[in-house]
């Protein structure tokens, strides 16, 4: 049995228990370690720096103070709340001392823009870092029970279905949105409580879910998107909660395993009954490699144990099984199926081999044009020397050396003239010319002749002719080009039967972007128009062109990494550099009022614009870098959902006094940019799929119109991509008429 690791209980204001007992308060935070905390990444190893701010979970008052007065000293025109107040922090204190404000007190209620919508309660950066922190102790002791297959990496759970063999069937758990109601909040807790023993982290934890710092839907296509709705707790907690389902999977193909042992005999071809699973979140999909009894057992099981364990609601018809072979499952955003071998890495054509053939024969006519072009100036360079030395040895002049030179000089010809006459013979026609100069009008051959010489003459002479015929005569029906052919024709005939014994017994799965979904995306955002061509958004004709440019590029740049590991990768290419491209053109003509060709001719097909020192920038991925790119990414690559429905507008406001906006940052040269949703300029309803894009999340709609100041650096981050709202303090948001 694993040990358990527990966490000792200590005094916490978040606890209902009041106590006076005297602890020792660690030091609040410095600047580094909070912004060190804000950054942190949950997907790398790099989690164990944060495991010495656990300590600090068991006074939130002193992180809460410790990030105002951080906030206090980037931006001294923020107030700060009269619980924040500078004073001086004891070495000692009492539990009821310490207790910091509810979660509530620290969520700013953002209302939204249309009557009909929701607001949205947005945690403020003390609170962010408290959850944070909470985040990091409950990894620091659930990560390391957790199931190798419930990935953290979108990108590494898609590899790892790609390396599964011979998948036969396969089904997705289907769980409808639904809101993570208290049933769950008690269950997750109640899992939390057997490995923390901690009842003031328990109930700080409640609260957060009460006061809707912590709120997210199951079943959605909101989580982990980097939208400014999530919360950073989110992945840890659902990892908890679904940890029952976890643990139902592993005792399931730990069973399979051993009913169906593999077969050590290496002579014997054997496809073990095998279960696969992979876990993201709230999305499950297993795949298993034996019969469709089997599969449906193993599916019933783990529904039950959602639907007992979990009190989840699962729709059954869409968690009903699919031949791996014949249909394709819907994934992560992504498309399976498992197809022969030879699909994935289907042979050379004939017009291929020919192609390649003409392509080596090319090269090597090439390689020996610059060996004779070689020749002939070593050559060239000798003659001119000898010349020279001839010259001079006419003219009297006498030549002293140290050494004697003509060894040297007499080996350097002999090694030229080798090697000439090597690279002649080669040939098979000098070969033939040569025997055939030898051998013609000998009278030699003549019997009457023969025995008139002696016999000595005559045997001298057969020597030479069989030594001719050895060096000089080529092999008559055994060419050494028939032979390279001859093997060349076995080596195909043994990889096309091992092509076809693997097509018979293997299956590879195969990952391909949905195309449609991608192109209804493409459409719904304005790239092209109802023919499929590219056209200009005019919405974006109000922005800089930098800006303009930077927009394109932070959605272009994401779909390559989002969908670089799937199959049909050349379409999602060709999506970026044609219809993105040419629509940011159309786009800047339209602003200019001018040509499409004008502008290419102005920003060249690199889209290059000048910056404020008149020096080119590129922000578009160029044509050579798309060709290039590929299955690389190994991190959990940022959907394109935010860059996609989000455009910033920069207002012409002369007060720019503001600070910025982004996490710890301390500039106060700032624009103030105003935000436009998507999803409001079209008037739909993103949970509506016959008008929205399938699996496409959106940003909450009470951001829309709502300006922030942000320095250039920032700003260029966030149209760029590299950073989200949930990068921002949204809290603080600027109201502007």
């Amino acid at each position: 049995m694993l040990p358990r690791r527990v966490l000792l209980p200590a005094p916490r204001a978040l606890s209902t228990t009041t106590t006076t007992t005297t602890v020792t308060v660690p030091a609040p935070l410095s600047a580094a370690e909070l912004e060190a905390l804000l950054r942190r990444d949950h997907y790398s190893a790099s989690t164990r720096r944060f495991h010495s701010l656990l300590p600090l979970l068991s006074h939130p008052a002193l992180l809460l103070a410790s990030a105002l007065h951080l906030r206090h000293r980037s931006h001294p025109s923020l107030p700060l709340p009269l619980s924040a107040q500078p004073h001086p922090l004891p070495t000692t204190t009492t539990a009821a001392a310490a207790a910091p404000p509810s979660p509530s007190s620290h969520l700013r209620l953002i209302l939204p823009s249309r009557l009909k919508g929701r607001p949205l309660p947005l945690p403020s950066l003390p609170l962010r870092l408290a959850m944070l922190s909470a985040a990091s102790a409950l990894d620091a002791v659930f990560a390391p029970r957790a199931a190798t297959f419930a990935y953290r990496a979108r990108h590494a759970a898609i590899r790892y279905l790609r390396s599964i063999p011979n998948a036969t069937w396969l089904f997705r758990v289907a769980i409808p949105r639904q809101p993570f109601a208290p049933r769950h909040v008690r269950r997750l807790l109640d899992a939390i409580s057997g490995k923390v023993d901690d009842p003031g982290f328990l109930d700080y934890l409640r609260e957060l879910f009460l006061s809707d710092a912590i709120a997210f839907e199951l079943g959605g296509s909101d989580l982990c998107r980097g939208l400014p709705q999530e919360s950073e707790l989110t992945s840890t907690l659902l990892n908890i909660f679904f940890d029952p389902v976890d643990r139902e999977v592993m005792a399931i193909r730990e069973e399979v395993h051993k009913k169906n042992p593999r077969v050590k005999d290496e002579s014997i071809r054997q496809t073990p009954v095998r279960v696969y699973a992979v876990r993201y979140l709230d999305e499950m999909m297993v795949v298993t490699s034996g019969s469709k009894m089997l599969t449906l057992e193993v599916r019933d099981r783990i529904l039950t144990v959602l639907e007992r364990d979990l009190e989840l609601k699962v729709d059954r018809f869409g968690s009903s099984l699919h031949s791996a072979v014949s249909e394709k499952m819907e994934f992560l955003g992504m498309e399976f199926q498992a197809v022969p071998p030879s699909v994935l890495h289907p042979p050379m054509s004939e017009k291929a081999k020919r192609a390649k053939k003409m392509y080596l024969k090319r090269k090597a006519a090439e390689a020996q044009e610059l060996k004779n072009a070689r020749e002939t100036r070593r050559k060239k360079l000798g003659l001119k020397i000898l010349n020279h030395l001839f010259k001079k040895v006419r003219r009297g002049h006498e030549f002293e050396f140290g050494f004697r030179i003509e060894d040297e000089v007499c080996q350097e010809f002999k090694g030229w003239a080798e090697e000439t006459v090597v690279e002649y013979f080669k040939s098979q026609e000098h070969r033939r010319y040569w025997h055939r100069l030898f051998t013609s009008g000998d009278f030699l051959a003549l019997n009457r002749v023969r025995d008139q010489l002696p016999p000595a003459l005559v045997d001298s002479y057969d020597q030479l002719q069989e030594t001719l015929d050895r060096f000089l005569m080529p092999r008559r029906g055994h060419d050494m080009t028939e032979d390279e052919e001859m093997l060349a024709e076995e080596e195909d005939e043994r990889q096309y039967e091992k092509r076809i014994v693997q097509d018979l017994t293997e299956l590879k799965m195969r990952v391909n972007a949905p195309i449609e979904l991608v192109r209804k995306a493409v459409k719904l955002a304005g790239f092209t128009n109802s023919m499929g061509r590219p056209r200009p958004i005019k919405l974006l004709i109000c922005l800089d062109d930098a800006d303009i440019i930077k927009w394109y590029s932070g959605v272009g740049r994401r779909w390559l990494d989002f969908f670089c590991c799937c199959r049909n990768f050349k379409m999602v290419k060709i999506v970026v550099s044609y219809h993105l491209r040419f629509s940011c053109f159309l786009t800047l003509a339209e602003k200019h009022e001018c040509t499409k060709r004008q502008a290419i001719s102005h920003y060249t097909k690199d889209l290059k614009v000048t910056n404020e020192n008149g020096v080119a920038e590129v922000y578009f991925p160029t044509e050579r870098e798309i060709k290039m790119m590929g299955d690389k990414n190994l991190s959990d690559p940022k959907p394109v959902d935010g860059a996609l429905t989000m455009i910033l507008v920069r207002l012409a406001v002369d007060d720019t006094s503001l600070p910025c906006l982004a996490h710890f940052c301390a500039g106060t040269e700032t624009a103030l940019y105003r935000i436009r949703l998507l999803q409001n300029r079209l008037n739909v309803d993103p949970l509506n799929e016959k008008k929205w894009v399938q699996g496409l999340s959106a940003i909450h709609e009470s951001l829309n119109k709502k300006c922030l100041p942000l320095c250039s650096m920032h700003a260029s981050d966030l149209l760029l991509g590299k950073i989200t709202l949930q990068d921002i303090d949204c809290t603080q948001f600027v109201d502007v008429m």
